[in-house]
């Protein structure tokens, strides 16, 4: 059963539903496994939890 963790900044439930979809049939498409053994984790961080390139990216 493949597992996907996904890391990102809060999105909307669309825009996950959207990716998650997307990964699912990237998946299914490439190791021909059924969409049932596919998992998405979508682990969100809030901006003003991590940063790049020595600022938060709640401040850009």
């Amino acid at each position: 059963m493949p597992v996907v963790t996904v890391q990102q900044g809060p999105r909307s439930t669309e825009l996950k539903r959207e990716l998650v979809r997307q990964i699912t049939d990237a998946f299914v498409d490439a190791l021909h496994v059924p969409a049932e053994s596919v998992q998405v984790w979508i682990h969100e961080v809030p901006t003003d939890s991590w940063g790049s390139a020595g600022k938060l990216t709640a401040d850009k």
